[in-house]
């Protein structure tokens, strides 16, 4: 079987759709990645990977709805999206970009399955243009209700012109565990995350002397929203007994001057090698952070900030293994206070029943049944 993988440029779409590849190739299949920009550095997982936009990228493409549509920009950044069908319009600014570049590869490589990432449209059109079967696979907790059909009737002319008709199969992959409070779509599947590789430095492989507090931006929230959550944490840093490792990828931390004594600047690390050694993480509400977490079994203080982070905010407080907080909210008692006991045996229950829903390897098998 020949599988053809469609994501947007966001490395945030792409990665998590990386274990199941794998778990093609190493049942014996053919894998295809097709996306662009930042997501081609999925080609490190050792998946081959082909550009469908060359010279695209999310930075590009805001930086054109900032200037076209900017109460669309307002909207992605501010407003508390809670489920993917309510930014169909955004998504009908942004996937026509891949459609020809997309259309192009699969009619020469002629897949027999083509598996998008949650919300997008570039699949749905593959699929329904070559009439094979479509699977969305999804990225967190945010649900997509109704998404294809609402993309297919704002964007029916352009779809139409393609020669496009609804997939007669489609299927959904739900990474999101049950006791997370999300209604289920789909077919279950363990999240494994995927970061990225990296030789590990020497202070990442030893046990630390006092609790470690990861924190994150993810990889959009820095160049979108900023990074000044981070300097309250550096703010009330030195009246914690913990070291705070600030893993912000290549984001200018000058601005801070000299960081207090138990502050790390590690640069860009990936968070399933830093999350074990972790007794807390501080982050933005993104789905890679929010998942990695609840896989790694870590307590999560959530600054959400747009987007679907309100949703994994929530869903970390309701059920109990974090908290969600405003930035103003930041002080020393509030970063402490997600170090409790309480936390941590809540986000071991959802470890284990993260590490209990079936992996890849099990999903590949349905599929290609």
């Amino acid at each position: 079987m020949r599988v053809l993988f469609l994501s947007s440029p966001g490395i945030g779409h792409v990665f998590p759709m990386v274990p199941l590849a794998w778990a093609f190739r190493a049942a014996g299949h053919e894998v295809l990645v097709g996306s662009s920009g930042e997501a081609l550095a999925v080609a490190d997982a050792g998946l081959p990977v082909v550009d469908i936009a060359p010279g695209l990228s999310r930075a590009e493409t805001m930086a054109r709805l900032r200037r076209e549509r900017p109460d669309l920009v307002r909207a992605m950044l501010t407003a508390e999206v809670r489920d993917l069908g309510e930014i169909v319009e955004a998504m009908a600014e942004i996937t026509p970009a891949l459609f020809d570049g997309a259309l192009t590869v699969a009619r020469e490589w002629r897949p027999d399955l083509v598996v998008q990432s949650q919300g997008q449209t570039v699949g749905l059109l593959v699929a329904g243009v070559l009439g094979i079967p479509l699977v969305e696979h999804n990225f967190g907790l945010i649900r997509a209700t109704g998404t294809q059909e609402g993309a297919y009737a704002r964007m029916a002319e352009t779809f139409d012109r393609y020669g496009f008709t609804m997939p007669t199969s489609r299927q959904w992959l739900d990474v999101a565990p049950p006791s997370m409070g999300v209604s289920p779509v789909g077919l279950p599947m363990r999240y494994i995350p995927y970061n990225g590789g990296a030789s590990l430095p020497s202070w990442l492989r030893t046990v630390p002397h006092r609790p470690r507090i990861a924190v994150t931006l993810g990889t959009v929230a820095p160049g979108m929203t900023g990074i000044t959550p981070v300097s309250r944490i550096i703010k009330c840093a030195k009246d914690i007994d913990a070291e705070f490792v600030l893993a912000l990828g290549d984001v200018d931390l000058s601005e801070f001057g000299t960081l207090p004594e138990n502050v790390r600047a590690a640069g860009w690390v990936p968070l399933n090698a830093l999350l074990p050694s972790c007794a807390a993480i501080v982050h933005h509400g993104g789905a890679g952070s929010t998942m990695a977490a609840l896989d790694a079994g870590v307590p999560q203080l959530v600054l959400p900030t747009g987007a679907d982070r309100y949703v994994n905010a929530d869903a970390v407080a309701r059920r109990g293994v974090g908290l969600r907080a405003s930035e103003s909210d930041v002080d020393a008692a509030v970063v402490s206070s997600v170090l409790g006991s309480g936390f941590r045996g809540a986000a071991a229950e959802v470890r284990a029943e993260i590490r209990a829903m079936p992996a890849p390897a099990e999903v590949v098998g349905v599929l290609s049944g």
